[in-house]
């Protein structure tokens, strides 16, 4: 049994240190993952995305991330210019041949509001309530001694979080949009001992975008991202530029193509494809941290798919307000 309380103890100590949330490249792909203020910010009826994501297959038993999410409009007022979503998403990260790693559900809610003589300024609140579990397979362990066990192997836990977001439309060529939010607000038990030390800390975002139409069928799109997350960091910094071949429905087609630096971690390249009412991603990270001679730079790549239900009247323009 001591060598399987060695085993037990390592992987505590080492979720204790890792214990982060999921970690995608793709911010603007499925917003409501990086905020839930985000939840219901499309022109449509609903929305449902995929994405994934499989890093450090180089070094090691690749990392490997996977969400669904499902939103749609429960109200939404032309009139009083304001609307009630929700959303649900659900993500599994695993790595290792011991399939460490984490499940994870949440269920979201969020209410936008337009103001102006416009409308052109939009602020929304969003509320998150999930479940989660990190575990590994106790299986795939092998002892010294055939009759050792692991007495637990699972740890299960409640999160919650807020987030805000605002949105301001100056022109029919240019948008800004920020937003913030903290997740894991009860930094809930992650032990697999019961510990009450070992928690999952609270992840803090903060999130800017904007496009500017700066040709007739051209956008360029800065976006700034920063994570905290206990002892983690995260920035992320750099533009998108986006090419508009048809910008009428039901011929809707957009290419995307984006640089992204992570600083003092990656560098990242995307590609994208807005056909109709699908959005199909691609991105690759570029590894640049201290395990970049390990990996031999190879880090990360992301795809994914979202999938918009359409409104009867669909946008005309290629920058219209988000919402209504």
């Amino acid at each position: 049994m001591k060598r399987a309380k060695l085993i037990a103890l390592s992987l505590f100590f080492a979720a204790s240190v890792s214990a982060q949330d999921i970690h995608f490249s793709m911010i603007d792909l499925d917003p409501m993952l990086f905020n839930p203020a985000y939840s219901g910010f499309f022109d449509g009826l609903g929305r449902f995305g995929l994405v994934y994501r499989n890093q450090w297959a180089s070094v090691s038993t690749p990392f490997q991330t996977f969400s669904a999410t499902a939103e749609w409009s429960i109200s939404r007022s032309s009139r009083n210019r304001n609307g009630l979503s929700a959303g649900l998403w659900l993500s599994n990260d695993r790595a290792g041949t011991l399939d460490y790693g984490a499940t994870s559900a949440s269920a979201i809610i969020s209410y936008y509001q337009a103001f102006g003589d416009r409308g052109n300024d939009i602020v929304s609140v969003g509320a998150e309530l999930g479940v989660g579990q990190i575990g590994f397979n106790a299986e795939n362990i092998i002892l010294d001694d055939a009759t050792e066990d692991f007495e637990r192997n699972r740890a299960f836990y409640p999160t919650l979080g807020l987030g805000a977001a605002w949105f301001h439309q100056h022109s029919d060529v240019l948008y800004t949009k920020v937003g913030a939010s903290v997740r894991n607000i009860n930094q809930p038990n992650i032990s697999y001992l019961g510990m009450a030390d070992t928690r999952l800390s609270r992840r803090y975002n903060i999130y800017g975008r904007a496009e500017w139409r700066f040709l007739s069928s051209v956008s360029l799109m800065p976006l700034l991202g920063f994570q905290h997350q206990k002892n983690f960091n995260e920035l992320v910094y750099g533009t998108d530029v986006r090419w508009y071949i048809h910008e009428y429905d039901p011929d809707f087609l957009a290419f995307t193509a984006g640089l992204m630096g992570r600083h003092g971690d990656a560098l990242e390249v995307n590609l994208g494809v807005m056909w109709q009412t699908w959005t199909f991603a691609f991105a690759y990270d570029a590894n640049l941290s201290r395990l970049a001679s390990a990996s031999h730079t190879l880090g990360a790549f992301e795809m994914g798919v979202t999938y918009l239900i359409p409104k009867k009247q669909r946008r005309t323009k290629a920058l219209p307000c988000p919402i209504f």
